[in-house]
C-alpha cells in the first residue's frame, strides 16, 4: 500500500525544479529580454546613423560633382542658334558610382551618369531632399545659375547596411546566449550555495543533535532564517531538558515512596490490614502525592509554560498564600505576616507561577523548622522573605541546598526539591534567590528571600 505513496512523492519531487534553476531561467529571461531591447534600439540608431552618413556623403558628393558638371558643360557650348537642351546629353563619365542628372530651370537634361534613367529623378525641382520608392534624391540649385544637380543614391545600400549590422548583432546574441544562460545558471547556484549548506546542517539536526546552526559566511536573509531557526533549536532542546529531567526527577523522588507503600501495604495484608500499616501506606501515598506535585511544579518553572508578563500585586499574592496555610489550625500559630510601611511596588512576572514559589519557601520554613515560629515578610521594593527560627543548616548544606535531591538529613527530605523550584522560577522571573542561615541579627534559623523585579522597571538578568 506504501509503493504507490512512494512513487507519487517520487514524481512530484522529480517534478518540482530547483530555486537554483528557477532563478538561472527567471535572470536568463530578463537578461535574454534586456539584450533584445537593446539590440533593437542599437538598431534604430544605427539606421539613422547611417542614413545621417550616407546623406552626409550624397551632399558632399553632390556639390563636388556640381563643379564638374559645369566645367564639362561650359567646355561644350550649344551651336549657335540652338537652345537647351543640348541634342544629344552625354554622360560625364562611363561607369560612375554616383548617380547624377544636370538640369535647367525647366527640367531638360543637360548632362547625367551613365546609369542616371528619368525614373530615378521623379521628384519636383526643389533644394532638398526627396524620397523615391529605391532611391533617395538630393537636389541642389546653382547660387548664380539656373542649373540643378540631382543625385540619386539606392535606399538598397542603405538597407543592406543596416541588415548586415542586425545580423551581427544577432549572431552575436545567439552565439553568447547559451553561454550566458550556463554562467547564470552557475552564478546562481554558487549564490545558493549558502542555503544549501543551511538545509544540510538542520538536516543534520535531530533529538540527539539540538545544537546551534553556524551562522558564518551566510547572507543576511539566511542568517535571519538560521537564527530563528537556532532560537527553535534552542526552545526544543530545553523542552526535551524538561522533559529527560522530569523522567530522571520522577525516577529518583517516586522510587522510595513507592517501595515504603508497597511494603506498608504488603505487610498490612501478611498481619490482615494492621490499622498500622495501613495507615503508613495512606501517609506514603501522601508523599507520593506530594512528590508528584513538586515534580510538576518543577517541570512547569524549567518549560516556563505559560509564563507571562504582567504585574504582579504582591501583598495580595502572599495574603492569599498565607490564608491557604492558615487553614491548618497548628499553622495559624506558627505563620506570621509581615508587611512593611513603605509601599510595595507591583512586580513583573506571572502570578500563578510566583505563588508555586512562595508556597514551596512556606512549606519547606513550616515542615523543616522544628515547630518555630514562620515569618512571611514584604519588604520594598517587591522582595518576598520566609523567615524560621528553627535550627538551620550548617554553611556545608547552605552552599548545596539548591540542587536537587540533596537531603537536608540523613532521616528526611531535605530543601532541595523544593527549593530547586523557587530558584529555577526565579531565574525564569528575572529575579534572584538568596538563602541565608542563620539569618542576619538572630542565633539560629533559615532564612529564603526571593527579589523580584518591579514592574515598571528595565529587566535585569539575575
Amino acid at each position: 500500500m506504501k509503493a504507490p505513496a512512494t512513487e507519487h512523492s517520487g514524481a512530484r519531487k522529480r517534478r518540482q525544479s530547483t530555486l537554483a534553476g528557477r532563478l538561472a531561467r527567471a535572470l536568463i529571461l530578463s537578461v535574454g529580454s534586456i539584450w533584445l531591447l537593446s539590440v533593437l534600439a542599437v538598431v534604430w540608431y544605427v539606421d539613422r546613423e547611417i542614413d545621417f552618413n550616407f546623406d552626409n556623403e550624397l551632399v558632399e558628393a553632390a556639390h563636388r560633382m556640381f563643379d564638374v558638371a559645369l566645367e564639362r558643360y561650359d567646355a561644350q557650348p550649344p551651336e549657335a542658334g540652338t537652345t537647351y537642351p543640348l541634342a544629344a546629353p552625354k554622360p560625364l563619365f562611363l561607369a560612375d558610382e554616383l548617380i547624377y542628372r544636370l538640369v535647367d530651370k525647366d527640367a531638360h537634361v543637360l548632362l547625367r551618369s551613365s546609369a542616371a534613367t528619368p525614373d530615378m529623378f521623379n521628384v519636383t525641382l526643389t533644394p532638398g531632399f526627396h524620397n523615391l520608392p529605391k532611391w533617395r534624391v538630393y537636389t541642389v540649385k546653382h547660387p548664380s545659375r539656373d542649373l540643378y544637380l540631382q543625385a540619386a543614391d539606392p535606399l538598397q545600400e542603405r538597407r543592406e547596411a543596416v541588415n548586415r549590422a542586425l545580423t551581427g548583432l544577432i549572431v552575436s546574441m545567439v552565439a553568447v546566449l547559451p553561454l550566458m544562460a550556463l554562467l547564470l545558471r552557475a552564478v546562481a547556484r554558487r549564490q545558493l550555495s549558502g542555503l544549501q549548506r543551511l538545509s544540510d546542517q538542520i538536516a543534520l539536526r535531530g533529538g540527539r543533535n539540538l545544537s546551534a546552526i553556524d551562522l558564518s559566511r551566510l547572507p543576511l536573509e539566511l542568517d535571519m532564517v538560521a537564527t530563528h531557526v537556532n532560537r527553535l533549536l534552542d526552545r526544543l532542546a530545553r523542552a526535551l531538558d524538561v522533559e529527560r529531567a522530569l523522567a530522571a526527577n520522577a525516577a529518583h523522588e517516586l522510587r522510595t515512596p513507592l517501595a515504603a507503600a508497597r511494603i506498608r501495604l504488603q505487610t498490612a495484608l501478611e498481619h490482615g490490614l494492621d490499622r498500622a500499616q495501613v495507615q503508613a501506606a495512606v501517609a506514603a501515598l501522601q508523599d507520593l502525592s506530594h512528590r508528584a506535585e513538586k515534580l510538576l511544579q518543577l517541570s512547569r518553572a524549567e518549560s516556563g509554560a505559560a509564563l507571562t508578563d504582567a504585574a504582579v500585586d504582591v501583598l495580595q499574592l502572599v495574603a492569599t498564600v498565607a490564608e491557604e496555610f492558615w487553614q491548618a489550625e497548628d499553622v495559624t500559630t506558627r505563620l506570621n505576616l509581615k508587611i512593611a510601611d513603605a509601599p510595595i511596588a507591583p512586580a513583573r512576572g506571572d502570578v500563578d507561577t510566583l505563588a508555586i514559589a512562595v508556597r514551596n519557601l512556606v512549606e519547606n520554613a513550616l515542615r523543616y523548622s522544628e515547630g518555630a515560629s514562620v515569618t512571611l515578610e514584604v519588604l520594598p521594593p517587591c522582595t518576598i522573605v520566609v523567615r524560621d527560627a528553627g535550627p538551620g543548616v550548617s554553611p556545608e548544606a547552605l552552599a548545596v541546598l539548591r540542587r536537587r535531591h540533596v537531603r537536608h538529613s540523613a532521616d528526611r527530605t531535605g530543601y532541595g526539591l523544593g527549593l530547586s523550584i523557587v530558584a529555577t522560577i526565579a531565574q525564569r522571573e528575572n529575579g534572584r534567590l538568596e538563602l541565608s542561615s542563620p539569618p542576619a541579627g538572630m542565633a539560629h534559623g533559615f532564612e529564603a528571600r526571593l527579589l523580584l523585579q518591579p514592574h515598571e522597571a528595565p529587566q535585569w538578568t539575575a
